[in-house]
């Protein structure tokens, strides 16, 4: 009788004792941040995680999706040469935008953060336009700014005596306006970041570098670029796969002529998955991204981690 009594207790105490460790864990900040991020969670999970899983099983077929060829796409797109000139032009394309990107950035931003605090929302606010404008909208004007008849800056080129440029005809000149596009676009963002980031540098620093003797350049060198240095780093991460992942810019401008010399990875997957009716070999395209974006985020959050650690 007893063991009869004492038993419902014991069940009692036990499903308290749940009750308890489950209100402490939804106490926990960890357990609560975790539960609002979970739908972000899943959305990515479904937007991004599921395609790209996806593109892999793709790249895996043949033309009429209906066969198994493991690696043959690849193997297939190692032996073209325009392949291999689509690789070059997609790091030449990203790797020269997110540089002056970054460099026009600073420049801008520096100029900002000295303007008296009156003038600068004017000054931020405008300054940001070509980065909140649609790319699509805003390539259209510079579209016609580039227009083998009708240039603007053909038109403004002449009255110094030089002859008509073909911007979008020439594979030089088109990789030149496509990239320049592209930092017109993007260099907003790095501005406002660096500017976010400047005004973090405590005014001391600045102050007992000026006692020290320090010039402009070496109070620049030697104490703004020191502390900028990791929102510097994830900028230019953020920047580098935001371009290597361009569409818009060169679709709308060049549409990857003349004869494919402006070509980077999304356009050209485009056109063979979409145009071309070989969505498998348009995956294998669109996947070589990864690798080159995974290498460049390794060492950048490598060296973020270990100034992390140093500090």
């Amino acid at each position: 009788m007893a063991d009869v009594a004492l038993q419902p207790n014991r069940g009692a105490a036990q499903a308290a004792r749940k009750r308890s460790s489950l209100h402490k864990m939804l106490r926990r900040k960890s357990t609560v941040a975790f539960l609002m991020t979970l739908p972000l969670i899943l959305l990515i999970a479904t937007l991004v995680i599921y395609p790209a899983f996806y593109a892999l099983h793709l790249a895996t077929l043949n033309k009429s999706m209906q066969r198994f060829v493991a690696l043959s796409n690849f193997e297939f797109l190692f032996r073209r040469e325009t392949f291999w000139l689509v690789v070059k032009q997609s790091c030449i394309f990203a790797i020269t935008a997110v540089i002056f990107k970054a460099l026009l950035g600073f420049i801008i931003a520096h100029f900002v953060h000295n303007i008296p605090a009156k003038g600068q929302r004017k000054w931020r606010g405008m300054l940001l336009v070509p980065w909140v404008i649609p790319p699509a909208m805003s390539t259209l004007a510079w579209l016609w700014l580039f227009d083998p008849s009708y240039s603007a800056f053909n038109y403004t080129l002449s009255f110094f005596g030089i002859g008509p440029i073909p911007w979008t005809g020439d594979a030089m000149w088109a990789r030149f306006s496509v990239i320049l596009v592209n930092i017109w676009v993007g260099a907003p963002f790095f501005m406002i970041m660096y500017l976010a980031a400047l005004k973090s540098v405590p005014e001391q620093l600045y102050e007992a570098a000026a006692i020290d003797g320090a010039n402009w350049w070496q109070r620049i060198w030697y104490v703004t670029l020191p502390m900028m240095r990791n929102i510097i780093a994830i900028t230019t991460l953020f920047s580098l796969i935001v371009t290597f992942a361009n569409f818009d810019i060169v679709r709308i401008l060049t549409a990857g002529g003349p004869l494919d010399h402006t070509h980077i990875f999304a356009t050209w997957a485009f056109r063979i998955g979409i145009e071309g009716s070989d969505i498998p070999l348009g995956a294998s395209v669109s996947l070589f991204m990864v690798p080159i974006l995974a290498i460049a985020a390794i060492f950048i959050l490598r060296d973020i981690n270990k100034r992390g650690n140093e500090a």
